[in-house]
């Protein structure tokens, strides 16, 4: 059983230190311990091109204060901190890893119950994460705030921050939870970032900046105030995000399985394409009952709604690279969802699929159809943009057909390489999750974005129209060469199976 609170509390920084050991040689005994290290080199890669920008904004910034008459290098470094902070959120859902944890293990140890959660809090406060900005706030402070109002005001200011992006972490890993539990939890940030936004929207972009501006004159005169607030703040954020974290492991760990009779839904038009037709059937029928396929689909399908109506009914990606990338980005979103965890879902009954030979090329195949239909959604809630007159139906066309072929021919390729199970329905408390993957997130990167590089140097030599035609035309070539190319994959994941299948067992 886990102890109380009452257990030796002396011994917590040891038993924190302990847990934090136990993480990385679990880390290191990871079966995508390899791969993951060689994709974090190139992360590392990309987070020092960040730096780089980082230093650069700070080099930008000063150069426009230090001339400036109307603010001072303190006051405008947090008027900007609202966009910060919001930048900072939302990109931690790109780069920070979901808030599940490895808690099975420790259940039955002499530990006090919040043990776990309190190392998984401690850290994400003291992650160096955290400290990203610092490559542009340190320079900024020195070239516009240290010799101007003395190290404490400095000081002050650093630490301000730094209390910022903390909270920020905190309330992302909130939003995060939250999500997981339902998708309209999304309504929370929107309505947060509004009311922060609220005096913007009343009385205009001054009356905004001099409000958030506020801290950076306290910190020209050595007030301390605004840490206390801000301090306060994360106190209140990091109690809230303690008691949610223990409330659904614990949930979710105490959870029973009770068995349920469902009424089973006959896709019956599907059964005369045999095999095939009963992994559609399979393929459809997971994403109704499992919580997680379910929510991935759900996810993606408003994703699409939402960025389609943008599109269409707006002015803000009306220029021509933002106008590529979100049309390949629109197209691309069922697949980065769900088919870079091609086979992982499968993790689960893998050796259900292993009894019969080319029962995973049938299910590679039924695969293929069905993202392949998925798209006409994203087609037919584009076409406003076709009708408006702002793309033409050659782009749209074009562009469907190369992610239906190349696209998808890149994302197929992981089938090979993933030996991680997700779990179907479980997500706080799982051994591993894609989202710890480093290479699946090279692999979404690469499918993101060198489709729109390839795109922009045809448009620059042959013009929009022998680039739209040029990518239909290797679109059709793949769509055509598919079962040849799905058959290439089965059998070179069928060289690889002793290693999946072992990767799948151990991470179930």
């Amino acid at each position: 059983m886990i102890c109380d609170k009452s257990t030796n509390k002396m011994n917590r920084f040891q038993l924190f230190k302990e847990l934090r050991r136990h993480r990385k040689l679990a880390e290191k005994r990871s079966i995508d311990y390899e791969k993951n290290k060689v994709a974090k080199y190139i992360v590392w890669v990309m987070w020092s091109l960040m730096v780089v920008y980082l230093v650069g904004f700070a080099i930008m910034f000063s150069l426009i204060i230090n001339g400036s008459e109307s603010l001072t290098s303190l006051e405008f470094i947090c008027g900007i901190a609202p966009f910060l902070f919001v930048i900072d959120f939302f990109v931690r859902f790109l780069m920070q890893q979901t808030p599940s944890q490895l808690i099975k293990p420790y259940v039955l140890l002499p530990l006090y119950r919040y043990a776990c959660i309190d190392n998984f809090m401690a850290t994400s406060i003291f992650s160096s994460g955290n400290l990203l900005w610092f490559f542009m706030l340190v320079p900024y402070a020195i070239m516009s705030v240290a010799f101007s109002y003395g190290l404490w005001s400095t000081t002050l200011m650093l630490l301000f921050f730094w209390i910022l992006f903390v909270l920020s972490s905190q309330c992302y890993t909130i939003v995060r939870t939250l999500i997981t539990n339902g998708i309209l939890w999304w309504a929370l940030p929107v309505v947060f970032f509004a009311l922060m936004a609220l005096p913007w929207i009343l009385n205009g972009f001054d009356v905004f900046f001099d409000i958030y501006a506020w801290p950076g004159r306290k910190f020209e005169e050595g007030n301390p105030l605004p840490i206390a607030i801000i301090l306060t703040m994360l106190i209140i954020v990091v109690a809230i995000n303690r008691r949610l974290q223990y409330s659904n492991i614990w949930r979710e760990l105490s959870k029973t399985e009770t068995t349920k009779l469902h009424s089973v839904t006959r896709f019956a038009f599907l059964d005369r394409y045999g095999e095939v037709g009963q992994y559609i059937q399979l393929e459809i029928k997971s994403i109704m009952r499992n919580k997680n396929p379910r929510k991935s689909f759900i996810t993606a399908t408003l994703l699409v709604l939402v960025l389609s109506i943008i599109i269409a009914f707006t002015e803000v990606y009306d220029q021509p690279y933002m106008a590529n990338f979100w049309c390949i980005y629109n197209f691309i979103i069922y697949g980065a969802t769900m088919l870079t965890r091609i086979m992982c879902n499968e993790g689960n009954y893998i050796d259900c699929l292993m009894v019969r030979k080319e029962n995973i090329l049938s299910l590679f195949q039924a695969k293929y159809i069905l993202f392949t239909a998925l798209l006409i959604l994203p087609l037919l809630l584009m076409l406003p943009t076709v009708f408006a007159g702002k793309w033409s139906p050659l782009m749209l066309l074009s562009y469907g057909v190369f992610t239906a072929g190349f696209q998808y021919f890149m994302m197929f390729q992981i089938a090979v390489y993933n030996k991680t199970t997700v779990p179907l329905n479980t997500k706080f408390i799982g051994k591993g999750g894609m989202e710890n993957n480093y290479f699946q997130i090279l692999i979404e990167l690469a499918v993101f974005f060198m489709p729109i590089f390839f795109v922009r140097l045809i448009q620059a030599a042959f013009g929009n129209t022998v680039s739209y035609l040029a990518l239909l035309l290797i679109g059709i070539a793949f769509i055509a060469t598919h079962r040849l190319w799905l058959r290439n994959i089965y059998n070179r994941m069928m060289k690889r199976r002793y290693i999946n299948m072992e990767g799948f067992r151990a991470t179930r």
